[in-house]
């Protein structure tokens, strides 16, 4: 395999699970991910939502990274509209300074939940969400230490400084997301699962690889991989992707029914909801791989995050080992 592949985990709550057992799910998810050889293993950031539980995923990186070895860990990512860039890069400088080299900061404009919870984020403080690309230079300038002396916090630093600074990673699903991660120099990840478009995959490839060359082009894919076709075709079947029309013009994606019913109680504007097709790509671990393969060679993508919405624990799970990177031989058992 010429490309690495990583786990984007939301830490679902499974039917009679609670979000004890999805949390304990998600970090014997992130050893065994180490031991079958994924290169990254990242958590996700939702608010008030009952069927995932990872809503803080910088305290869930510090235990993460307590628990495994040598895997990136890291955030896919942190809503950045919500917070402080400075606090948000204190943080990860402690993450990186506890582990250093093994911290990923990844950055996204959504607000990781509904309308309600989106205002219990932003309650007291004046940001409206709109400042989103000069929180990101922010984060660019504390990270690397070069707060300008024009700026208005001019010799502020995000101390402590870590032996190896955490790489930034820009989350996006647009040409325009791409250019800009690739004007500021930070790594890319598109969220294929979410976009269903590989016509806007190849053109925020294209015009990031114009702009910089030597940056990392991630694509976030949807995956289920299983032992036969048809296994994997029914799992694929049983997932749901719903898109929100606001009368704005806004447009906002939710993954169950459930999220479509919390969003018409929070709602504020007018709204339509239409089931769309995720962009999925199920079958054996042969057909998976190769599907992947074609995608690395033609769009020149250096890396995978792949999210798996299986809604059974144990075929999820499997999904990923037969996914595994490392064949059987070659893995580290994990060690208790």
């Amino acid at each position: 395999m010429n490309y690495k592949l990583g786990i984007l985990d939301q830490s679902p709550v499974f039917l009679g699970r609670n979000t004890f057992e999805a949390l304990q799910q998600t970090i014997h998810l992130a050893r065994k991910a180490e031991e079958w050889g994924y290169s990254r293993f990242w958590v996700a950031e939702h608010h008030h939502m009952e069927d995932v539980a990872g809503s803080s995923p910088e305290v869930l990186i510090s235990h993460l990274l307590a628990r495994t070895k040598y895997i990136q860990i890291g955030a896919g990512g942190i809503m950045l509209q919500h917070y402080s860039p400075y606090k948000v890069v204190e943080n990860f400088h402690v993450l990186s300074t506890l582990s250093p080299g093994r911290v990923d900061l990844g950055v996204g404009p959504s607000p990781g939940g509904l309308p309600l919870s989106t205002k219990a984020l932003q309650y007291g403080t004046e940001n409206n969400g709109k400042d989103f690309e000069d929180r990101l230079k922010f984060i660019k300038a504390l990270v690397d230490d070069t707060v300008g002396k024009h700026h208005p916090l001019a010799g502020i630093q995000a101390l402590p400084r870590p032996p190896i600074k955490p790489g930034i990673f820009l989350l996006g699903g647009s040409a325009n997301s791409a250019k800009l991660a690739a004007e500021l120099g930070l790594h890319f990840v598109f969220a294929n699962f979410l976009v269903s478009s590989e016509e806007v995959l190849a053109q925020a490839a294209k015009i990031y690889r114009e702009n910089y060359p030597q940056g990392t082009f991630i694509a976030a894919v949807s995956v289920m991989a299983a032992p036969d076709q048809k296994t994997a075709e029914e799992l694929a079947n049983e997932h749901r992707l719903y898109e929100i029309n606001l009368s704005s013009g806004r447009t906002l994606k939710v993954q169950s029914l459930r999220q479509v019913t919390a969003y018409e109680k929070q709602a504020t504007e007018p709204f339509e909801v239409k089931e769309i097709k995720a962009d999925m790509i199920a079958g054996t671990a042969c057909k998976v791989k190769a599907a992947l393969t074609r995608l690395h060679e033609v769009y020149h993508i250096d890396e995978f995050i792949v999210h798996t919405p299986i809604r059974k624990e144990k075929e999820r799970l499997r999904s990923f080992e037969l996914l595994s990177p490392l064949p059987a031989e070659e893995r580290i058992l994990e060690q208790v």
